[in-house]
């Protein structure tokens, strides 16, 4: 008796875990996934400077006035005077370097960037940037870039031929720049925080709100609109910030979305969410093929006869027309039966993005389309 409760038992545990196994999995995602720290982000930095050392691939200084008021400029700094001076160098290119401060980058830190020419500069390959300062939006240097470029794509010319591979006329300079000013942000000492959300939602807002009071035991999170939250720092993490961070972001959450259809004409991409739904509706499409053949006749007179020859035109037009027969969509289909719907009509994407914005005219469709 005890040997067959036993084995019944055992039964019954591979049942439910088979069930569990087999059962819904929410897609449930970490806050770290899902909202960006106000306060801890990246800051854009933007500076001109000079590429020299070009094998003759540089700017040409006559359609390039600024490549060459540049050039002036800078050896004037160095003690050369070259005013009135016709410079035909074709080895130095003007160019646009970025970068991004990254959060809470110390002094002394070096970061990657990215240069750009801005004249009619063939290749940047071999050149080396000098000096140069990056800005920020305020108009202050953040810091200083300088260093040999290096590029992935290439470009040789010939006679009769040319072939370019990448792009020659923009390269990266990994630590390439040194941080000379830190931006004056001091998290410690904060009392609250506010999460922003990367994707809007009240119902995301509100679920992260519920897991972090959950975590904390306390209302400590409060979601003020669809994409902050506003987090309380509890006593006991008073002075360590720090630590809350970084126990709320791999807490985790079910992310909600708004049902939408996002469509790219231009590629004829369609981007269907979940929770697109759609009422009862027949849909039917045909295509229309219009084809115009133009040729050419020889129009000859008849033996001696005062006549010329003449070439007539002849015009021949076929019209057809190539149609699928109703298919009726179900009301409250979910996306794979939508989907299936309208791929047995036989359709392609762009016939299938009319018919998407159709059904959306129609009223059938509850979803939001976006197109791009």
């Amino acid at each position: 008796m005890l040997s067959f409760l036993a084995r019944l038992g055992s039964r019954l545990a591979v049942i439910g875990l088979v069930a569990l196994v087999a059962g819904p999995a929410f897609a449930q995602s970490r806050i770290k996934d899902l909202v960006d720290i106000e306060g801890v982000r990246e800051n854009q930095l933007i500076g001109y400077g000079l590429v020299v050392g070009l094998n003759g691939t540089g700017d040409t200084l006559n359609n390039s006035p600024f490549t060459r008021q540049s050039l002036q400029a800078m050896l004037e700094r160095l003690g050369v005077n070259t005013r009135g001076v016709t410079m035909r160098t074709g080895n130095v290119a003007a160019v646009m370097v970025t970068a991004k401060l990254p959060p809470f980058g110390t002094q002394g830190t070096r970061i990657d960037i990215v240069v750009s020419a801005l004249g009619d500069s063939k290749s940047l390959k071999g050149g080396t940037l000098l000096v140069t300062p990056l800005l920020g939006a305020d108009g202050n240097v953040y810091a200083v870039a300088q260093g040999t470029v290096a590029i992935a794509g290439f470009e040789a010319e010939g006679q009769a031929a040319r072939i370019t591979r990448g792009v020659p006329t923009v390269g990266r300079i990994a630590n390439g720049a040194i941080i000379e000013r830190e931006i004056d942000f001091v998290l410690p000492r904060m009392n609250s925080l506010r999460l922003a959300l990367r994707n809007p939602d009240l119902t995301t807002a509100r679920r992260i709100a519920a897991a972090i009071n959950d975590f904390v035991g306390g209302p400590t999170a409060e979601p003020l609109d669809r994409g902050t939250v506003n987090v309380t720092v509890p006593k006991n993490y008073q002075g360590n910030i720090v630590r809350l961070l970084t126990e709320v972001e791999q807490l985790r959450v079910e992310p909600d979305q708004t049902a939408r259809v996002v469509i790219d004409e231009q590629s004829g991409i369609i981007v269907m969410g979940r929770d697109v739904r759609v009422s009862t509706v027949a849909v039917a499409q045909g295509n229309l093929t219009v084809t115009v053949t133009e040729g050419a006749q020889v129009s000859q007179p008849q033996a001696f006869s005062d006549g010329r020859t003449v070439v007539v035109p002849r015009t021949q037009i076929d019209v057809k027309e190539d149609g699928h027969k109703l298919a009726v969509v179900e009301a409250g289909v979910s996306l794979q039966q939508l989907v299936d719907g309208l791929n047995a009509l036989g359709i392609g994407p762009r016939d299938m993005i009319s018919i998407l914005q159709a059904i959306k005219a129609s009223g059938a469709i509850q979803a939001e389309i976006e197109v791009m």
